[in-house]
C-alpha cells in the first residue's frame, strides 16, 4: 500500500506520468484489495480505460460482486457504451446489496436512451425496494419533470423537501416552483420561488415570469431588474422587462430597457420590433421605422414586423414605401396573402389600378373566407366598373355576414343595374 500512497503523492505534486507509471509497474504484485484501490484511483484521475481493465479482471475473479459491476457500468457509461453498461447491470441479482443502486443506474441509462417507460419501471421497483430513499424520489421527480408530467414530478419533489433542500446541486425548492408553474399552478409556484431567495439568474427570471403570470407585475419587475444587475448578458430578460414597462405605459423606461438589450444582443429581431413599437408610442416614428427595418433585415419573412411597418407607412401616407417594402420582401421568397392585399391597397391609393386589381385577384385565391377582404374587394371592383365580378364577391361576403343591411342593399342595386344593362 506504500507504493500506492507514493503514487497519490506524485499525482498531488502534478507528476501524473510518474504516478501512473509507478502503479502500472506495481499492479502485477498487488493483491485484490490493492488492485481495487488502484482502479478507483485511475477512475478518479480520469484514466478510464486503465480502470476498466482492472475492474474487468476483478469481475472475472469475483463474478457475484455487484459493487464491482456497478463501478464498471459507471465506466462504460462514461465511455458512452450504454449497451455494455445495461447488460452488466441487468446481470446483478436482486439479493445483491448493490441492487438498489443498480436499479437507479439502469433507470438513468434507459432515460438517456429515451426509453422513459422502462426507466419509470426501474425506479418504481426501487421505490418499492426502499420507499424512504430521497435519491429515488429525486430520480422519479426528474424523470417526470423531463417528460413534462409536472403533476407527478411535484409529488416526488414534495417527498424530498422535508428531508433535504438540494440533491446533486439541484435545488428542490426551485424544481417545485418550476414544476408548479409549468402545470399552471402559478400562485403555488410563486410561494416556492419566494422561499428560494436565489441569486441564480435563471431562477430569478423564472420567478419574475411566474409572478407576471399571477398578475404580480411589481414582483416581476423587481426580479427581472435584479437579473440585469447580476448578469447584464442575460439576453432574455430585456425583452420581458421592456414589454412589462410598455404594458404599464411607462414608455420612456421601456425604450431605455430595449436599447440596453440591443446593446448586448444586437441580433434579437423580437427586441428590435418591440423597440420599434415603443418608439412609435413615444411619437418617434423615424426611430420606430429604423428599428423595425432592422428586424426585417434579419428575417424578411418576419410577418409581424412587416405588417407593423406597413401600418407605420400608412400613417404617414407613404404608399410608395409600402409598395417598395412588400415587393422587396416578396422577392426574397416570402409569401403571404396579406402581402398581396396590402400591395393592392397601396397601388389603389397610388391610383395604379391595374396593379391593384392584379394583387386583389391574387389575394382573393387565399382570402375567400375573410369577410373584410371580400367587402373591400367588392367595392374596389365596383369602382372599377367590374359589376359582374363584384356581384359574386359581395354574395360570398353576405354568406359570412348576412346581417350587413348596407351591403345587402348595395348588392340589390348592383344586380338591378346589371340587369338593366343592354
Amino acid at each position: 500500500m506504500e507504493t500506492i500512497m507514493e503514487a497519490v503523492r506524485l499525482m498531488e505534486a502534478q507528476h501524473a506520468e510518474k504516478a501512473v507509471e509507478l502503479l502500472e509497474n506495481y499492479l502485477p504484485m498487488a493483491d485484490d484489495e490493492e488492485r481495487y484501490t488502484i482502479a478507483e484511483l485511475y477512475l478518479q484521475w480520469g484514466y478510464l480505460h486503465e480502470a476498466k481493465a482492472i475492474f474487468q479482471d476483478l469481475i472475472h475473479q469475483f463474478p457475484a460482486e455487484g459493487e464491482l459491476k456497478v463501478a464498471l457500468a459507471d465506466i462504460y457509461t462514461e465511455l458512452e457504451d450504454d449497451e455494455a453498461a445495461i447488460q452488466l447491470l441487468n446481470d446483478i441479482d436482486e439479493e445483491d446489496p448493490a441492487y438498489l443502486q443498480t436499479l437507479i443506474q439502469l433507470a438513468d441509462l434507459y432515460q438517456a436512451q429515451g426509453l422513459f417507460e422502462v426507466s419509470e419501471q426501474k425506479l418504481l421497483m426501487a421505490k418499492r425496494f426502499d420507499p424512504n430513499e430521497p435519491i429515488i424520489d429525486f430520480a422519479l421527480g426528474e424523470l417526470y419533470f423531463s417528460t413534462a408530467d409536472y403533476v407527478k414530478a411535484t409529488t416526488y419533489y414534495e417527498n424530498i423537501l422535508p428531508k433535504m433542500k438540494e440533491i446533486a446541486h439541484v435545488s428542490i425548492t426551485d424544481r417545485l416552483a418550476e414544476a408548479y408553474a409549468e402545470s399552471g399552478e402559478f400562485e403555488l409556484a410563486l410561494t416556492y420561488y419566494q422561499d428560494e431567495d436565489s441569486e441564480n439568474p435563471d431562477t430569478l427570471f423564472k420567478y419574475g415570469f411566474t409572478a407576471y403570470q399571477t398578475g404580480r407585475k411589481d414582483i416581476a419587475r423587481k426580479a427581472w431588474e435584479h437579473v440585469m444587475e447580476i448578469d447584464m448578458y442575460y439576453h432574455t430578460v430585456y425583452y420581458h422587462l421592456a414589454s412589462l414597462y410598455e404594458e404599464e405605459g411607462i414608455y420612456e423606461k421601456a425604450y431605455e430597457i430595449s436599447q440596453k438589450g440591443l446593446h448586448v444582443d444586437a441580433f434579437n429581431k423580437d427586441l428590435f420590433l418591440l423597440a420599434g413599437k415603443i418608439a412609435h408610442q413615444l411619437g418617434e416614428d423615424e426611430k420606430s421605422e429604423q428599428h423595425v427595418r432592422e428586424a426585417i433585415a434579419m428575417d424578411p419573412d418576419f410577418k409581424e414586423a412587416v405588417l407593423f411597418l406597413i401600418e407605420l407607412l400608412k400613417n404617414n401616407a407613404d404608399f410608395k414605401g409600402i409598395v417598395d417594402l412588400v415587393s422587396e420582401i416578396m422577392n426574397t421568397g416570402a409569401e403571404d396573402p396579406l402581402y398581396n392585399w396590402e400591395l393592392a391597397r397601396a397601388y389603389n391609393e397610388l391610383e395604379v389600378y391595374n396593379d391593384a386589381l392584379k394583387h386583389y385577384q391574387t389575394a382573393y385565391n387565399n382570402l375567400k373566407d375573410d369577410s373584410d377582404f371580400l367587402k373591400e374587394y367588392g367595392y374596389f371592383l365596383t369602382e372599377e366598373g367590374r359589376i359582374k365580378e363584384a356581384i359574386p364577391v359581395f354574395t360570398a361576403y353576405l354568406e359570412q355576414q348576412p346581417i350587413d343591411d348596407e351591403v345587402n342593399e348595395f348588392l340589390f342595386r348592383l344586380k338591378q343595374s346589371d340587369r338593366e344593362e343592354p
